[in-house]
């Protein structure tokens, strides 16, 4: 890969989480001079930063770790089937030290900008410090929910107690008991944190703006025995996710919510409500998502479970959402988080009965009275898929900002590349498959390093995509979103964000097609020698 000026590095990777980390090892399997750059002091990404009480995996942790080492999945031993962080954590520290990665990362390392440069084909890349790199090619490894948001309310920096967003939660233990506790939020994130909150602490107050839809984790243990024999089926366990819709172990029932009589839907509803996972979203009837008349079935089912496990009907009705079905938004999974409401030390506050006006130094003011607080826990989510990349001055050709490009949203190729920024390539940017991420990463990372030895083995320095081929994809990312509930839903997977500037606009904002037609697209564009791209 010569060129007049060579840059300092082959690549410059964005990120040392688990997409950063695999990457790294691919890149380093070609010869190439790669360097990570890391905001944080150690790997793990996600499960580095969001070390608050409760995160764990909601994928079964036997398909969510790396699948590309026979000798790693033969030398770990998952403890339960729906890991906690920190043992997620260790997992991501051992992969960095059985591969040595740690050589090639730089912490304590965050990008401010990325600027390219046209007249040496390369990217100059700029950290916090105001120290410079150049490298041939630049892979963002960001992730899809990174960037985290502060509520906008008035006076957050005037509270004279302890308060921190779960995704910036202290190295250090905290302890709960005897204090009062605020959450604001009821999301994934803040459903996992009030269970755990609750178990110690003095009084906890749940602000909750929305509800969601939540179901069951039904985690548990994982002995010597189980573990062998979940070994023994990594074959069949990653044979599963490849084929899946979106790569979790659930597959979708043929059928659909009218096929059969009312007895055996409710039966069904009733083994999905008690089996592990994602099941009751992703392996239920297949018309929950697209019929409005099934969706309010599953949504009735779900309401009534809420309704048996909460004893103040006014409480369980505030926990119900009204403004979207079962589903259309992210469901996060519980270990009675319900029954939590129960307890004489929980209160939940309605913040459409009454909303917050503004944090005080002692504590929160709603319009209906003021509350004293020792701490204050702010799970209010992310500014998904963009993002990350919106937080850092990303240049193209021509000096062309990303942030002014997908001002009225994200436009891209296969989700890994944008037209106008050159050797630019996104491990998880918008509009690639989600669903059970370390199945699309482990995917993508191998696409893009079979692009990059295609690039090398023909002493190509550039790549980009084409527009007509960006029109082509968000044509498909548009026709595979038809129908969908989710659609007229405000969420992330709209790329709203009441939080965010700017981000209240609903537009498609991911691809929500099969990941096996996801890849089979990837792999059309790989098989024709990259022709639809732009190659120089």
């Amino acid at each position: 890969m010569s060129s007049a000026q060579s840059p300092e590095f082959d690549a410059i990777i964005v990120g040392a989480g688990m997409s950063g980390l695999f990457q790294l090892y691919r890149l380093r399997e070609l010869g190439l001079k790669v360097r990570v750059f890391e905001s944080g002091t150690g790997v793990g990404g996600t499960w580095y930063w969001n070390r608050y009480p409760g995160a764990r995996f909601d994928s079964e942790s036997y398909s969510y770790g790396y699948s590309f080492s026979q000798e790693l999945l033969e030398e770990w031993d998952w403890t339960e089937h729906f890991a906690p962080q920190p043992e997620t954590l260790r997992y991501l520290n051992h992969v960095a030290d059985k591969f040595d990665l740690r050589r090639d990362i730089q912490f304590r390392s965050k990008v401010t900008s990325a600027h390219w440069r046209e007249e040496t084909r390369s990217w100059e890349v700029t950290l916090e410090d105001g120290s410079r790199s150049t490298a041939r090619f630049l892979i963002t490894a960001v992730g899809p929910l990174s960037a985290f948001t502060m509520p906008r309310i008035e006076g957050i920096d005037s509270f004279a107690g302890q308060s921190c967003h779960t995704a910036r939660w202290p190295h250090e233990p905290v302890s709960f008991e005897g204090k009062r506790v605020a959450v604001i939020g009821t999301g994934a994130t803040g459903v996992q944190t009030i269970q755990e909150v609750a178990k110690t602490a003095k009084t906890l107050t749940v602000f909750q703006r929305t509800p969601n839809w939540c179901a069951p984790l039904h985690n548990r243990k994982i002995d010597a025995a189980e573990m062998a024999r979940i070994r023994s089926d990594y074959p069949d366990i990653f044979r599963r996710c490849q084929e899946t819709f979106a790569c979790f172990l659930h597959t979708a029932e043929p059928r659909g919510t009218f096929e059969v009589t009312p007895a055996e839907r409710e039966a069904f509803f009733e083994k999905l409500y008690g089996e592990p996972g994602f099941g009751i979203w992703v392996g239920n009837f297949n018309d929950i998502l697209t019929s409005k008349d099934a969706n309010a079935l599953i949504s009735d089912f779900v309401a009534r479970k809420i309704r048996s496990r909460v004893r103040d009907p006014r409480v369980a009705e505030k926990l119900i959402p009204k403004n979207h079905g079962f589903g259309t938004r992210r469901v996060p999974l519980e270990t009675r988080y319900y029954e939590v409401y129960n307890q004489p030390n929980v209160e939940l506050v309605d913040l459409t009965e009454t909303p917050i006006e503004r944090v005080t130094p002692t504590g929160i003011r709603t319009s209906a009275r003021d509350y004293d607080f020792d701490m204050i826990i702010y799970a209010t989510g992310f500014d998904a898929l963009t993002g990350a990349f919106d937080r850092v001055d990303i240049r193209g050709v021509g000096g062309e900002r990303l942030k002014d490009k997908w001002a009225e949203g994200a436009e891209t190729f296969v989700g890994m590349s944008v037209e106008g920024f050159p050797n630019m390539l996104m491990l998880l940017g918008p509009h690639t498959a989600l669903g059970n991420i370390p199945r699309s990463i482990e995917y993508n990372v191998e696409w893009v390093t079979d692009l990059l030895r295609f690039m090398r083995d023909r002493g190509l320095t550039r790549i980009d995509a084409r527009p007509e081929g960006v029109k082509a994809w968000m044509k498909t990312v548009q026709e595979v979103s038809a129908g969908l509930l989710s659609n007229d839903v405000n969420s992330w997977f709209t790329g709203v964000n009441t939080n965010v500037e700017g981000k209240q606009t609903r537009r498609i904002s991911r691809y929500s097609g099969s990941a096996p037609a996801y890849r089979a697209r990837c792999d059309e564009v790989a098989a024709a020698g990259y022709r639809e791209m732009e190659l120089g």
